[in-house]
């Protein structure tokens, strides 16, 4: 293991805060996406406004100002609500924002959007003879949803994943100005001590490029997977 004058286990600590901190923001970004999706393509007016609202907001607004402002903000917010509890009901309780879980809910919030989008793009995708042949065969939703929509949906929603899932991915490094340590944050404070900024980014940019390299992997295996028996694929 390199020990990069000492700074080596803290940053291999660090690759895998940001590991962690990418898959647990994209496993809620797919949440709140498919929860988008499904909102926009609702008849519902109130649902689909809001549906709306939410994605508009994402795209107007820079990640850092969102993130600063929901992680700051939030804790602002937080210690309303304590010391109304503490004035009213004498109860004295005080809750501190985590930086990593304020990243995960920023970032996982962030990306639900665009995670909408591209899911509801794949959902219209769907051919609806095969939905409405599915139903002709007795299928219920569920299994309707299982068997024909959710794998036609992943066809067509996989190469949007995978762009989201790449700038996700690069977007964990803005989790440093909120205090997370994350291998960013690390290689930061080292390059400030020792006056190196090479010797701890560039280890750094390797281990992005390496994560992004095998997610590609994973995702081309994904798309080799939901295209079979379709285009010779």
């Amino acid at each position: 293991m390199l020990d990069l004058q000492g700074y080596g286990p803290r940053l291999l600590e660090g690759a895998g805060v940001t590991i962690q901190l990418a898959l647990l923001s994209l496993a809620l970004a797919l949440v709140l996406g498919l929860v988008t999706a499904s909102a926009k393509m609702s008849r519902n007016r109130l649902v689909h406004a809001t549906a709306t609202v939410y994605t508009t907001l994402i795209r107007g607004v820079p990640d850092l100002v969102l993130m600063m402002l929901l992680f700051f903000g939030g804790q602002m917010g937080v210690n309303v609500i304590s010391d109304m509890l503490y004035d009213n009901f004498g109860i004295d309780y005080y809750i501190s924002f985590n930086a990593f879980a304020a990243g995960v809910l920023t970032i996982g919030f962030i990306f639900g959007a665009y995670m909408g989008e591209t899911f509801r793009g794949a959902f219209m995708a769907v051919d609806n003879g095969q939905i409405e042949a599915g139903r002709a065969y007795g299928m219920n939703n569920w299994l309707l949803f299982r068997r024909i929509r959710f794998p036609q949906m992943m066809r067509h929603a996989l190469p949007g994943l995978s762009n989201n899932w790449m700038v996700l991915l690069k977007t964990t490094a803005l989790v440093s100005v909120i205090g997370l340590t994350d291998m960013v944050r690390v290689a930061a404070e080292a390059s400030r001590a020792t006056h190196e900024p090479f010797v701890f980014l560039l280890p750094v940019a390797a281990a992005y490029l390496v994560i992004a390299s095998v997610s590609e992997w994973i995702f081309a295996r994904l798309q080799k997977r939901y295209n079979i028996g379709f285009g010779g694929h």
